[in-house]
């Protein structure tokens, strides 16, 4: 198998700087394809426990709608199999973007939780019956203080990467901190539900001391049913958590439109529903996957992450809240807003009522 170790400096490159490179990279791919077959770019990144697959095909050679390409990650995630130190890590599809006209490939990110901290990765890329046997995947492992380039294709499925056994071991619970904090900022920034509270909390604007109170009543709350609900001290089904999370948005939501100003009994609302809300931060964590060790440092690291993402979705949209408060018609913006708001709402209350998730 050609490899090549330490070939280019750690870094993770920003999705402005790597995506055209890819484009490009597919669309010359692409061009070859009659000689050596279609042509994957993957990226795992190691840190502490946890392996970050970024899969990103050619578009015209996997002509895939949203539902499929969803079924598409799944057979992925399956079909890959990591093992850390013999022990095998279970695999999660967190994303999936299909292609559009600037971004000409179809993008696939696997989150695999390992019960170790990661010294020894065994990959086996056993995905030839689904890209086909003639594909191959040119794969970059990366961790902090060290990089591996792979070619997986049809002689070749299979790879051994040495992660720095010291680092890995002295900086474990540091390294499981910072990918678990990273996963706790993914989750609140693509969780459109908690976003739309949120934006519902704040819509009516109010003094600084106010809205500060309310966003910390809604961190406390969800930082406590989130530790009790993963330690298993006390469990909610999602049956249950999922539509109360959709009640919260219209209930907020339908306040604004109601009331002529926001009430000052908000922080309660807001720790109340942080509660609800906590219980499906909790479960979101439970499908990524825990560290036998290292559970403290998972557990702080993504409640800070949950925490980083609240607050910079806060730090966006507040000033643009208070600078529009100083023109009349911005009541009835807000209220227009909020009656969207409490729209969705409703649908989502409704969907994952009637779907019990």
């Amino acid at each position: 198998m050609w490899s090549v170790e330490n070939s280019v400096p750690w870094c993770r490159c920003k999705g402005w700087v790597l995506g055209p490179l890819v484009a490009l990279w597919l669309t010359l791919g692409s061009a070859v394809a009659h000689k050596v077959g279609t042509t994957s770019y993957a990226t795992l990144s190691v840190a502490g426990q946890t392996v970050r697959y970024a899969l990103t095909l050619p578009a015209d050679g996997f002509a895939l709608d949203t539902g499929a390409l969803t079924d598409f990650s799944a057979a992925i995630a399956e079909a890959l199999e990591i093992t850390a130190d013999g022990a095998a890590c279970a695999g999660v599809p967190t994303e999936v973007r299909p292609a559009s006209p600037e971004r000409p490939s179809i993008e696939i990110v696997v989150l695999y939780a390992c019960r170790v901290p990661i010294r020894n990765l065994h990959v086996n890329h056993g995905t030839e019956a689904i890209l086909g046997t003639d594909h191959h995947t040119i794969a970059d492992f990366q961790w902090p203080g060290g990089t591996k380039q792979v070619v997986f294709e049809i002689d070749h499925r299979e790879a051994d990467v040495a992660i720095a056994g010291e680092a890995a071991a002295d900086g474990g619970a540091m390294s499981t901190f910072a990918s678990y904090f990273g996963i706790g900022v993914e989750h609140i920034l693509l969780g459109f539900d908690h976003i739309l509270f949120i934006i519902a909390l704040i819509l009516p604007g109010g003094r600084l001391v106010s809205i500060a109170a309310m966003v910390t009543a809604f961190t406390l709350a969800h930082s406590l049913t989130l530790a009790l609900s993963v330690l298993n001290v006390v469990t909610v089904p999602a049956a249950i958590v999922e539509p109360a999370i959709a009640l919260s948005i219209a209930y907020v939501a339908f306040e604004n439109v109601a009331l002529k100003a926001a009430p000052s009994r908000r922080w309660a609302v807001s720790f109340l529903f942080g509660l609800v809300h906590g219980f499906g931060f909790a479960g979101a964590l439970v499908e990524v996957g825990l560290p036998a060790a290292g559970l403290v440092s998972a557990l702080v690291g993504f409640n800070l992450g949950v925490e980083a993402g609240q607050l910079l979705v806060v730090a966006l949209l507040l000033p643009l809240i208070l600078w529009l408060q100083r023109f009349p018609w911005e009541p009835r913006l807000a209220k227009l807003s909020s009656s969207a708001i409490l729209a969705a709402g409703l649908v989502l209350l409704v969907e994952r009522a009637l779907s019990g998730v």
